[in-house]
């Protein structure tokens, strides 16, 4: 794992949009085709702000794979995964080569199947993701299930996830977030080659250091990371805030 520490939301937006366009650049040049995972929620509004402005990239080459939604709201919800992608990504750049979202008008399992079976018959470049408060990977709460071999699965919100959400500002009261989501599964993002993940904020500090200082376990989902073979973090100074002044002897930091 690669760690780049930065100094606030932007630059790291900045810097993790610039990488992301290198490898999808790059995959075009040799495939012809680059096949990519978009998070969203407050932790991408930077990462995608700068990535639609990118030059040189035929996104009529890209194909989008979503990473999860709610279940039980419609796209014309302002909390809508969906309709964060629309508005931040997909109504930004040229027509896509292919957009797959996750349809939460069909029944969940069904739509499980659905997309999962897309996903399946494609190899994917690039995951960019986030790290939640309670450390999930998409809508993996822990304890995240890291043994289901299915690309996208039914997850119960835990509260702290849930309290998050209603913190952002997306749902005007607890009561209104989901208790149930479609989220991609930890086996199918770690599937990705490259992994690019962005996470500022000082809320999420504690996630950080457990990420990178527990022991890897779906106690903590995002450590799950650790194990991939190409995977860069991204992190500001706040987010940052709470590692041990002895990580950057394991890890190699880039700041």
């Amino acid at each position: 794992m690669k760690i780049n520490v930065v100094n606030d939301a932007n630059e790291m937006g900045l810097l993790a949009a610039k990488a992301a366009a290198i490898t999808i650049r790059k995959v075009i040049e040799a495939h012809g085709v680059a096949h990519i995972i978009l998070a969203t929620g407050a932790s991408q509004f930077t990462v995608l702000d700068n990535l639609v402005h990118e030059e040189g990239i035929d996104w009529g080459r890209v194909v989008m794979f979503h990473l999860d939604e709610y279940v039980g709201i419609p796209e014309s919800h302002p909390a809508s995964f969906r309709k964060y992608l629309k508005d931040r990504f997909i109504d930004k750049v040229s027509h896509l080569k292919a957009t797959h979202l996750i349809q939460t008008e069909n029944d969940a399992e069904e739509e499980c199947g659905r997309i999962g079976n897309i996903i399946d018959s494609h190899s994917i470049d690039l995951a960019l993701v986030g790290i939640g408060e309670n450390g999930h990977l998409a809508f993996n709460d822990p304890p995240a299930d890291f043994d289901t071999q299915s690309p996208y699965i039914v997850v119960q919100l835990d509260e702290t996830c849930r309290q998050q959400q209603f913190g952002e500002g997306w749902f005007e009261s607890m009561d209104q977030v989901p208790l149930k989501a479609i989220s991609m599964s930890v086996h199918q993002i770690l599937k990705s080659k490259e992994i690019i993940c962005s996470v500022p904020d000082a809320r999420k500090a504690l996630a950080v250091k457990n990420t990178l200082e527990q022991a890897i376990s779906n106690l903590y989902p995002a450590s799950i990371l650790r194990t991939h073979t190409n995977c860069t973090l991204f992190l500001d100074q706040y987010s940052s805030s709470m590692l041990s002044k002895n990580l950057i002897d394991h890890f190699p930091f880039r700041s």
